[in-house]
């Protein structure tokens, strides 16, 4: 179980009322289940710290609800009766998640549990990437998506790569998408009329590979994703680093190279000059407006090139970059995303290595790790869903 995420939400109950008690337990339950999925009343009661009376009273209300249901298991080991297993039921709790990339947006609906139910995308360009375009976009895909699959969503969590206010969803600056001081928050609620969640996509990234990626059971991470710019997402002791309203995570505008090429953000140098997709695109010869398909399938051809090579100079600038974090962060894991994840293996590996000699912090901690997403394209959606579902959890 993902104890780190339970953690940030407490599990304890002592001193509370009758009624704040069965209402703690149900939302620690349904988080247990769609977090961790499928499991027996036994496993259950061990890992909530319950009793099987109350753990039969949980279940049951929330399979006369219709939120679970409980199965006889596929694989059956041993003889006598098997436990019957208790089940999430996805479309008892749906949220909507949208990731609005520079290129492209892209939505699902999200079950309880974590299954994808439906998605949807599309792409943007300069003429569609207004904030009310896609605010307009994104209300009108999302209700026809809802009612292709017949679901009612109870909340919504959406990526954005910018800076983000996270009590109000204010985008205090979205340079990549030419965007400045846009109330997302607000102008979704109101068009979805639903409880709306943004946040910086880096932050959900983080948050994705932390609940169901690479970092389940890791409790200080370090999320970088490369696409335009370049990103970061802070889990810290189980908890997401967001500081002083919610901004945190610009991590690409270390400076890394005083001197170094001019960044939109008034500096020169930055991090972000150096490992975002011009960079990358510099790194392989080609022109910075590369389309992404062509750069992937560039540096999927390089998979079993040796370093040096093309990317060495590339290579030293990551980890250059990376060095600074894990002395400042000192992670346990620190997670490549978005175009990273398609650095072939020998490049990562040097990468790797770099840092382990050059980070005192990672030395003195036996080597902290750096791997890839397994969750890809795909981690700033998971995160959206995960964020939407905070508080529907705790209301179902």
């Amino acid at each position: 179980m993902n104890r780190a995420w339970v953690g940030e939400h407490g599990s304890g109950s002592s001193g509370a009322r009758p009624d704040e008690a069965r209402r703690h337990n149900r939302a620690a339950l349904l988080r247990r289940l769609h977090v961790d999925g499928p499991c027996t009343r036994a496993v259950l009661a061990a890992e909530l710290g319950l009793n099987r009376s109350t753990i039969k009273a949980v279940v049951d209300g929330l399979a006369e609800s219709g939120v679970v249901t409980e199965a006889v298991p596929a694989r059956r080991t041993g003889a006598g009766r098997p436990s019957l297993m208790v089940l999430p039921q996805p479309e008892s709790a749906v949220v909507l998640a949208v990731d609005v990339r520079v290129e492209q947006v892209a939505m699902s609906m999200v079950g309880l549990g974590g299954q994808v139910i439906g998605r949807h995308s599309w792409n943007l360009r300069r003429s569609t990437r207004t904030p009310g375009e896609v605010i307009t976009h994104v209300a009108e895909s999302a209700q026809l998506l809802a009612e292709e699959l017949a679901v009612t969503p109870s909340g919504a969590g959406i990526s954005v790569p910018g800076v983000v206010r996270r009590d109000d969803g204010w985008v205090h600056e979205a340079p990549n998408l030419e965007w400045r001081d846009i109330a997302l928050g607000a102008r979704l609620a109101s068009v979805l009329r639903l409880p709306v969640q943004v946040a910086n996509d880096a932050e959900m990234g983080a948050l994705a590979e932390h609940v169901r990626g690479v970092a389940r059971e890791v409790a200080d991470l370090v999320y970088i994703s490369a696409d335009k710019g370049v990103g970061g997402g802070v889990i810290s002791s189980g908890r997401p680093l967001r500081g002083t309203r919610g901004y945190v995570g610009e991590l690409g505008h270390l400076v890394v190279r005083p001197g170094g090429r001019p960044c939109y953000c008034g500096s020169r140098g930055c991090w972000e000059t150096e490992v975002g997709e011009a960079a990358l695109c510099r790194a392989l010869g080609m022109p910075e407006d590369t389309p992404r398909g062509v750069v992937v399938a560039e540096l999927r051809s390089l998979e079993t090139a040796p370093v040096p090579g093309p990317l060495d100079e590339f290579a030293e600038w990551l980890a250059t970059g990376l060095v600074t974090v894990v002395n400042m962060m000192a992670p346990e894991l620190v997670v490549l995303g978005d175009l990273f994840t398609a650095l072939p293996p020998a490049v990562v590996g040097h990468v790797r290595t770099l840092v382990h000699e050059r980070s005192l912090v990672s030395r003195a901690v036996g080597g902290t790790r750096i791997e890839t997403s397994p969750l890809g394209r795909d981690a700033k959606l998971v995160g959206a869903a995960e964020l939407a579902f905070e508080p529907v959890l705790g209301a179902v």
